[in-house]
This record gives C-alpha cells, sequence and structure tokens, in this order.
C-alpha cells in the first residue's frame, strides 16, 4: 500500500534524497515545502502523513506546522531533525521524532509504525508519549 507522503524540509538535497528513497519505497511523494506557507499548501495534495523539519527557511517553525497538521487536518506526522531536544516531551497529535542524519532503513521503519504497519517502533524512533494513536 503506497501513501501520499509531503515533506517539509528547507534543505534541497535533503528534501531530494528523501523524496527519491520515498519513491524507491514505493510511497507518493506529494512535494516538498521549505517553510509553513508551502508545507499548509501541500494540502491541496492530500497527504497521508508529513515528515517535518524543525527549522524551516521561515525559522525553528518546524513544531508549529507539525501540531497544526496533526490537530486541525488530522495528519500523521513524524519529525526529523539533528536537534530532538528541541521537541521536550513532543507535540500533541504527533507520532514522533527520527534524529538526522537518518539511514535509508530507520526512515522505512519509521515511516511503516507511523502508518500502523507495524505493531512496535523501531528503535530509531523515539515515540511521543501523547500520541493518542499509539500506545
Amino acid at each position: 500500500m503506497s501513501a501520499r507522503i509531503m515533506i517539509v524540509e528547507d534543505e534541497m538535497l535533503v528534501a531530494l534524497e528523501l523524496e527519491a528513497l520515498l519513491e524507491d519505497l514505493g510511497h507518493s511523494p506529494v512535494g516538498i515545502a521549505a517553510d509553513s506557507a508551502g508545507a499548509f499548501a501541500l494540502l491541496e495534495n492530500r497527504p497521508d502523513i508529513a515528515l517535518v523539519d524543525l527549522n524551516l527557511r521561515d525559522g525553528p517553525t518546524g513544531p508549529e506546522v507539525g501540531e497544526r497538521l496533526a490537530r486541525d487536518y488530522g495528519m500523521t506526522v513524524l519529525f526529523m531533525t539533528a536537534n530532538p531536544r528541541m521537541l521536550g516531551d513532543g507535540i500533541a497529535g504527533t507520532v514522533g521524532v527520527l534524529t538526522k542524519p537518518c539511514d535509508p532503513k530507520a526512515v522505512e521503519a519509521a515511516v511503516n509504525y507511523a502508518l500502523r504497519r507495524t505493531p512496535s517502533p523501531p528503535s530509531c524512533l523515539r515515540v511521543f508519549r501523547n500520541d493518542r494513536r499509539f500506545g
């Protein structure tokens, strides 16, 4: 089963590598957003999941973007960042965080978990306790 995935990342080389990896895994990337406005514009493509970095072109807006996507749009959100401590105990309604750089197997395992294809989280993913969908 293919998922429609939005990438919210301002480092274009990282975003393009992630997009290629997701395609190789059989998913359909719906676009890359480098800032908050771009992320919300991608909603018209009806993504199933968002992979969100914390620091975007418009500043450290990733946590707010992820929270709004989860709360207001019911999206499944995974954060990907080199600074996971910035998220503290997590953001309500979001799944968790992968520490960058991420190897392809870590991304695959985290996406599969977020899509509820695997029952337990991979060791590479710090799951937030406040994600009401996961237990």
